[in-house]
């Protein structure tokens, strides 16, 4: 089970998901990290790998699988016995996906418009029209999305709506916690339902949205413990925050 290539971004969220499964799986990986503003997730090479151009992709003895959610589910197919991270009844494996399905539709994408609008947003301003549409249109997955933002950013209307998901994703957490008696999204055992959001509320109070939780104390307990756990902190290492990189979002008012 050797072999293990994964080509990933410090600061990608979904990156950030497969990080956190691979060494709380102790599996020890070659870590190739691409540079996403430099087009390296653009390069042929990479393409090879990943045709959709993003990150992550594993590598694994050769063949390569793509996208996180895949990625997690993968890991746990491969490698059931070694820290299991999804429940052995059907019923239970069930509602861990359909938890993961909700991430992915709902607070997941929206996460980014905030944080392309409040630390991204500078690397395309710096662009001529150009550069910028020939960059959309070599996005196989992001051309809409960055075409949408364009070079002045998300309108107030995006950012409201992205907000009110992000509101939504956060209360859906809170009554999944509640309903298991926690500390976990399915109870006592940690799942990749837990890794699938984990990536947004670290985000969030990284861009100091953590305000939307204030009056769900579930939500910081749940935060408070995984930053606990000893994949964390290898997880996101220095440089994964937007705030080691982007200083000024720490001083930024409650939006």
């Amino acid at each position: 089970m050797d072999n293990f290539i994964l080509y990933n971004a410090s600061q990608s969220t979904c990156s950030q998901r497969v990080r956190y499964a691979l060494h709380a799986k102790k599996i020890t990986f070659e870590e190739k990290k691409l540079d996403l503003f430099s087009g390296d997730q653009l390069a042929p090479e990479y393409l090879k790998i990943n045709p959709n151009g993003v990150v992550p992709a594993l590598v694994h003895q050769g063949e390569s699988i793509t996208d996180s959610t895949v990625i997690l589910e993968y890991l746990e197919d491969i490698l059931p016995g070694i820290s299991p991270m999804r429940p052995k009844k059907p019923e239970s494996v069930a509602r861990v996906r359909a938890m993961m399905r909700f991430v992915d539709e709902v607070p997941g994408p929206a996460i980014r418009i905030p944080s392309y609008n409040l630390a991204f947003l500078p690397h395309y301003q710096s662009m001529t029209e150009e550069e910028f549409q020939s960059l959309c249109d070599s996005k196989p997955l992001r051309r809409e999305f960055l075409m949408k933002m364009g070079r002045t950013g998300f309108s107030e209307a995006d950012m409201n709506e992205a907000l009110a998901r992000l509101k939504r994703g956060i209360q859906r957490m809170s009554e999944w916690l509640e309903e298991s008696k926690g500390p976990w999204l399915n109870g006592d055992q940690l799942t990749i339902a837990d890794l699938s959001i984990m990536p947004v509320i670290v985000r969030m109070a990284d861009i100091n949205l953590g305000h939307i939780w204030e009056k769900l104390p579930l939500i910081e307990r749940w935060l408070s413990r995984i930053q606990l756990s000893e994949s964390y902190k290898d997880t996101f290492y220095h440089g994964s925050l937007l705030t080691e990189k982007y200083p000024h979002l720490e001083n930024m008012k409650k939006v």
